[in-house]
Order: C-alpha cells, then sequence, then structure tokens
C-alpha cells in the first residue's frame, strides 16, 4: 500500500497503468474507491492516480484540527506527484475533489496539464452564500461526531469501500477543508489556460447552474451533462462517464 509521509501524516495513494498521469480526487466523506469503474478505461493510456485525503480511507486522521485545511490538501497532492515523478498531470475530481483540482490549477498552474471537473462548484464570490454552505459543513461535521464509527458504517459502500476508520477524522476534514476561506476558486475561472472538461449528471441539480457558470468562465472549457446520472456520475453511469472523460483525454495534445 503506498503511502507518503507528510510531517508524520501518511497519505494513501494507488496507481495504475503507463502513460501520461491522471489524479483523481475523491469527494468529501468518499474515498479512492469511489474509482473502481474508472480503473480499467482510464489507466489503459495513463498512469491513473488515486488517493484518500487526510482524514478519509486508509490515510491518516490527525488529533489537532489544524492539520486539516485546503492549503494541506493542495500539497497532499502535489507530494503525490512528486512521489510518482510527475511534473505535470491532468488533475481532476468529483465535488470537493474537483474544487481542490481548482484550487491546485490556482495554486500550482505549471504542474497542470488539463482539468477534469466533475460535479463540482467552484464556491462563491458572495460571503453571505459562502457562509450558509460553511454552516451546513460545521452541522456535517457534529453529526460525525455525534454518530461516530455507527454513521460512517452506514455510509454507502460504492463510494466509501468501507475503508474510513475515524468519524472524528472526517469532522476535521468538514471543518478544515470542506468549509470554505474565501472567493479563490471562482475568481481564477477566467485565467486558466489549460483544456478543461466540465462534467455533470443530468439529476445532479444543485450543480447544473455551477456546471453551467464555469464552462461559461473557463476560456475553451468543453462542458458535459451524463443523463440519468446524479451527484456520483461516475458511479451512477459509469460506461457513458468513462466515455465522455476518455473522448476529452483523446483531445489532449
Amino acid at each position: 500500500m503506498p503511502l507518503i509521509d507528510r510531517d508524520t501524516v501518511r497519505i494513501h495513494y494507488e496507481t495504475r497503468g503507463q502513460g501520461p498521469v491522471i489524479l483523481l480526487s475523491h469527494g468529501y466523506s468518499a474515498t479512492a474507491q469511489m474509482w473502481r469503474g474508472q480503473h480499467e478505461a482510464l489507466s489503459q493510456a495513463h498512469t491513473l492516480v488515486t488517493w484518500d485525503m487526510r482524514g478519509h480511507g486508509q490515510s491518516d486522521s490527525p488529533d489537532d484540527p489544524a492539520a486539516y485545511s485546503a492549503q494541506a490538501t493542495i500539497d497532499d497532492m502535489a507530494a503525490i506527484l512528486d512521489a510518482v515523478g510527475a511534473e505535470r498531470a491532468i488533475i481532476g475530481g468529483l465535488s470537493l475533489g474537483g474544487y481542490f483540482s481548482l484550487m491546485f490549477h490556482a495554486t500550482y498552474p505549471e504542474r497542470v496539464r488539463a482539468l477534469l471537473i466533475l460535479d463540482t462548484g467552484p464556491g462563491y464570490r458572495k460571503d453571505e452564500a459562502r457562509n450558509g454552505w460553511n454552516q451546513q459543513a460545521l452541522q456535517t461535521a457534529e453529526r460525525f461526531e455525534q454518530g461516530g464509527m455507527a454513521r460512517v458504517q452506514a455510509m454507502k459502500e460504492s463510494t466509501t469501500g468501507g475503508t474510513h476508520r475515524s468519524a472524528q477524522g472526517l469532522a476535521h476534514a468538514a471543518r478544515g477543508m470542506l468549509a470554505q476561506r474565501d472567493a479563490t476558486v471562482i475568481e481564477s475561472l477566467p485565467g486558466i489556460r489549460v483544456p478543461s472538461l466540465i462534467l455533470v449528471g443530468a439529476d445532479d441539480t444543485p450543480f447544473l447552474q455551477s456546471a453551467e457558470v464555469m464552462a461559461a468562465k473557463i476560456p475553451g472549457a468543453q462542458k458535459v451533462v451524463i443523463p440519468g446520472a446524479g451527484h456520483v456520475a461516475n458511479i451512477d453511469q459509469p460506461q457513458a462517464f468513462n466515455a465522455a472523460v476518455s473522448a476529452f483525454l483523446a483531445g489532449l495534445d
């Protein structure tokens, strides 16, 4: 089980295939196991790298709440690229993973060859809307603290792989990583200069407008809507999802 040590926090990742690197990041409270349906399709011509964010899956869940932050997360992503020998990569993710992919580009644009932004929102420009999101994140943290591992074990195995080890880690991640601090990501969209795929499930109602906004603001972005799919389009309709992503990848220089 490959692990990198990030200041005593061990981060779990997995690699498959050979070729240009794709780094896929999961959504909040999911794990690398959510990408099982993409392993074969995306590793045929690429090195597919999936990983568990801190507080999730087989990665560590440090006791210190300060160990959980957006900056720590994107630095974890950079460290994984270093570990697999990739100076640049196709960076993508679903939901929170997509948000961090956009943040990664805003911080390390020279390391991004292309973006896969999947069932994702770009954050908020206005404080009031961001505060509403953050209140939901805090409530999520409290539910994990109150429910403990019983709540964790009741989660869908399709997205977690049953590998979560700490309810407190998920609570810390909600406060430090799911909660948003500023408008950096949404304000970065017009400056993106790499090929970008914006993909969303047709039934993922809360994120349809977000996909529209990102497709309009990111120069040259492609948008794909997957019929019959909700917020986890890659699990709901894996064949259509894999076909859309593979077609986009085939068009990269």
